[in-house]
């Protein structure tokens, strides 16, 4: 989500070159011809000749390669992407990236679909899409790593790296991730005697949250959590009970199955029988999300599901962060975690291709993803961004920067819906059907089940 943590940011810029007036630089230039003139006389006493020019080709090779790089980040984000984008064109003389913002996400990939159509294309986008990497827009970049031996894929988040690949290709690069984690009060667990470190499993946070609940008689004035509204955090929880969407040969949809309907049953029990818990829904836009916010900051709720993004919208004096937890009997919980990534255009020539995987590595090398993190509150894609002095004294006053990246590392990869969404679609009416209707869970999860089995059925026909 959003905005993330607001830091100073800084590039250094390479030093300018003073002008000189017309007829300064003449008399200067005329002045340096005579001094060589006569210097080269004396020495050899025969006419000197006119040093050879470079070629043009010696020319070209000289010159950068100038590449546009081609995100949809406003605000924050967008600014610090500028600044990446400064610090890197001064840090060496053989790329010069410029940067083209567009609105969003969406309208990059739509303008990059005319560009492609038009053959004027970017080398480098922050985007990418399964479909297009198997129709040949996207370069394929394994010879590319193969070859840069400061690349070192073991360092990287694997679950981020991993979502990159096609058909066991590595079309795409991750340059931040966001995954979805626990914010609470400090005050109120303390008041409540619990240690955060205890609640594992989403059993012992049911329970802390029904001894932190207040009532006035039936109404609730205090909730003990507040999961955000979606089919997000209901998915994240049911596939760290073990849950999948697709059976392994990717012909049957298992959104119907005992961890599915025992977790979100838990949820709707929780939420609409005990009470402990509350969902904010509908609205304008992230409406429903700021008052989920608002509501932990303006002490009505203990904690929340959110975005490691949210960072930047807190006020960590009061809150502090901590991981999603597992099941009683199950393990640690594996919530999806995923990687915004970037891709290099086929149609690009040779030389912009180089270029943009030497702007991809300079962005993800472990002190560059590391400052990303401390300034926007997403996650770094380095597993080594955790030893990065700046980070580790970033962390130690600011723990909760840390905990996206923990989360991260034993996270579920996103799935990919074979049907063009229709499966999703079907577990967002489901999670509304309980989490705002109080529907059993298992009679949302059969019928959306039955929906999503049939969209599959036909596009595997």
């Amino acid at each position: 989500m959003k905005q993330g943590l607001n830091a100073a940011r800084f590039a250094t810029k390479k030093p300018g070159v003073k002008k000189l007036g017309w007829k300064g630089g003449m008399s200067m230039l005329l002045a340096a011809s005579f001094a060589l003139l006569a210097a080269c006389g004396s020495s050899t006493g025969e006419t000197p000749t006119a040093a050879a020019s470079p070629t043009p080709a010696a020319a070209e090779s000289a010159k950068p390669v100038e590449i546009e790089f081609w995100y949809g980040l406003g605000g924050n984000l967008g600014d610090n992407m500028k600044a990446k984008i400064e610090a890197f064109n001064a840090s060496q003389d053989e790329v010069i990236v410029k940067g083209i913002a567009q609105a969003d996400y969406t309208e990059t990939e739509q303008k990059l679909q005319a560009a492609i159509a038009s053959n004027n294309v970017p080398a480098a986008v922050l985007s990418s899409n399964i479909d297009w990497a198997r129709k040949g827009y996207y370069a394929e970049l394994d010879e590319m790593i193969a070859a840069d031996s400061s690349f070192k894929a073991e360092d990287f988040v694997q679950t981020f790296l991993d979502q990159g690949k096609v058909d066991g290709k590595q079309y795409f690069l991750p340059m931040y991730g966001t995954t979805q984690v626990m914010y609470y009060r400090k005050d109120a667990l303390e008041a409540a005697g619990i240690d955060p470190a205890s609640l594992k499993t989403w059993e012992a946070l049911a329970d802390a949250a029904a001894k932190m609940t207040k009532k006035e008689g039936d109404k609730t004035t205090f909730y003990g959590w507040e999961p955000m509204w979606g089919e997000g955090n209901m998915i994240d929880a049911a596939l760290s009970r073990g849950g999948s969407v697709l059976s392994e040969d990717g012909k049957t949809v298992t959104i119907d199955s005992p961890e599915w309907i025992e977790t979100w049953e838990h949820f709707r029990k929780w939420i609409h029988e005990d009470q402990i818990m509350r969902i904010h829904s509908g609205g304008q836009g992230w409406e429903y999300w700021y008052k989920t916010i608002d509501d932990v900051m303006k002490n009505k709720a203990a904690g929340y599901t959110g975005s490691s993004g949210d960072q930047g919208d807190l006020d960590f004096s009061i809150v502090a962060a901590m991981e999603q937890p597992g099941w009683e009997g199950v393990g640690e919980g594996k919530p999806v975690a995923n990687a915004i990534q970037a891709g290099i255009v086929a149609k690009a020539s040779p030389e912009q291709q180089q270029a943009a995987f030497k702007w991809f590595t300079y962005f993800m090398q472990p002190e560059n993803t590391a400052d990303w993190s401390m300034n926007t509150g997403y996650i770094a894609v380095r597993q080594s961004a955790l030893e990065d002095p700046a980070f580790k004294a970033f962390s130690e006053k600011n723990p909760q920067i840390s905990v996206p990246l923990q989360q991260a590392s034993h996270a579920s990869i996103p799935f990919q819906d074979p049907t063009g969404g229709k499966i999703t679609d079907a577990l967002k009416v489901a999670a509304d059907q309980v989490q705002i209707n109080n529907v059993p869970a298992e009679q949302a999860l059969k019928e959306a089940q039955a929906k999503a089995q049939s969209e599959l059925d036909r596009v595997s026909k």
